[in-house]
């Protein structure tokens, strides 16, 4: 008996060290080339520029990603419980992983074999930071073991609240929005601070998949998504159940945000942009967040703008060509037509237009020199029109 137990001990002891000795190996393969998760600690996402005209009203923005960062402190309790309640309520307490969850994924995808089901995964907030900032989207076990071995080690050199604070200002949430700050804006047309328990809820319900919750194309599953990142949030005690009853009841309507006004100026502003990319490239323009300050008076723009235009249409008024006054089909009754077609306003000093007798062709020169006599008695009256030069070939030449 004795003898019978000492042999499933060694025998559990040697399949604990090849176990661990995997593990090893596995760290040690796949740690060897992974990207420097350090760099996360001077990390500055990419936040657009604006520029301001000379009274502090909006002239452009230039940016890649229309992204607003904020703070984690800045960032409302409620927003915060919303996320991890969907995404991770155990961030705060494991390191990195969470294998209890992991464990679950991994039963549920063996029950699933066969199903054409999608497989569950187990990511937790920190993982996903590895993948979104360090790692691409391929979907493979050398991915995720890669995503779990940063995810360990960035556990170790960053706070919670500092990894926290990297997802919620990277996260895409669809409608162009990076970050929560901008989904509540593009979504709500509201600050952080102004969102209900249902809006935030709906917020924390699209990572996973912004584009099949989408709100005006999928409004059902979009709803059934956020109701039950509701029923998270109340299951971790963070709201009341009439709250979450409320909040359940509570329509999914998009407000989009409101359309920002610009000075108009654009040459401008180009001009601007510009000198930007030349003094600080073209990295800090689009994603420095700089903010900048140009002389442009809006009110002498405006009247600039408009003395301009008008100028221009008195200029073309003046020498602009205006087009035919009219096109006479050859079929018709020409001379009748022609003599139809009304001076225009701009002309009225002008005789009306005459009918030019039908010319003999012939090819003595007496007839060219009567039809030349003929065309040039019939303009005489409209010098402004055109100018006859001297004859050559017997063929009159009008010059504008």
């Amino acid at each position: 008996m004795i003898k019978a137990i000492l042999s499933l001990l060694g025998l559990v002891l040697i399949l604990a060290i090849l176990g661990t000795g995997g593990v090893l190996f596995v760290f040690y393969h796949f740690g060897r080339a992974l990207p420097d998760y350090r760099q996360l600690a001077d990390y500055e996402p990419p936040v657009m520029t604006r520029v301001y005209a000379g009274d502090g009203r909006l002239l452009a923005e230039y940016a890649i990603e229309k992204r607003v960062f904020v703070p984690i402190k800045a960032i409302p309790k409620l927003v915060v419980r919303a996320f991890l309640s969907a995404e991770d309520r155990n961030f705060y307490s494991h390191p990195g992983v969470d294998l209890p969850s992991v464990a679950r994924a991994m039963l549920t995808n063996v029950r699933n074999l066969g199903k054409d089901r999608r497989l569950v995964g187990a990511s937790t907030i920190t993982q996903q930071v590895a993948k979104n900032f360090l790692l691409s989207n391929e979907v493979s076990w050398e991915r995720k073991i890669k995503e779990a071995i940063l995810a360990f080690r960035m556990e170790r050199t960053f706070n919670k609240d500092r990894i926290l604070e990297l997802y919620l200002n990277e996260i895409y949430l669809g409608f162009g929005s990076y970050g929560v700050a901008a989904a509540a804006l593009n979504y709500f047309n509201k600050p952080l601070d102004e969102l209900t328990i249902a809006e935030a809820a709906y917020l924390a319900a699209l990572p996973k998949a912004p584009n099949n919750y989408h709100p005006l194309k999928y409004p059902a599953a979009a709803k059934e998504r956020r109701d039950w990142v509701i029923g998270r949030i109340l299951m971790a005690g963070l709201i009341t159940a009439d709250e979450a009853e409320m909040a359940r009841a509570a329509k999914l309507e998009v407000r989009l945000m409101a359309e920002t006004e610009f000075i108009r100026a654009e040459y401008f502003a180009e001009e601007v942009r510009r000198e930007l990319a030349e003094r600080y490239g073209e990295r800090q323009l689009y994603k420095g967040g700089l903010l900048v300050r140009t002389t442009l008076d809006p009110r002498l723009q405006d009247i600039a703008d408009t003395v301009l235009r008008q100028g221009l249409e008195t200029y073309d008024r003046r020498h602009g060509w205006r087009g035919p006054l009219a096109r006479i089909e050859e079929s018709e009754d020409w001379i009748g037509a022609l003599a139809k077609v009304p001076i225009p306003p701009s002309r009225s000093n002008l005789a009306s237009p005459r009918v030019l007798p039908p010319l003999r062709v012939e090819s003595s020169k007496s007839s060219s020199r009567w039809a030349w006599r003929t065309l040039e008695a019939c303009i005489s009256s409209a010098p402004r029109w055109a100018k006859l030069s001297s004859p050559r070939a017997g063929r009159p030449v009008f010059r504008a």
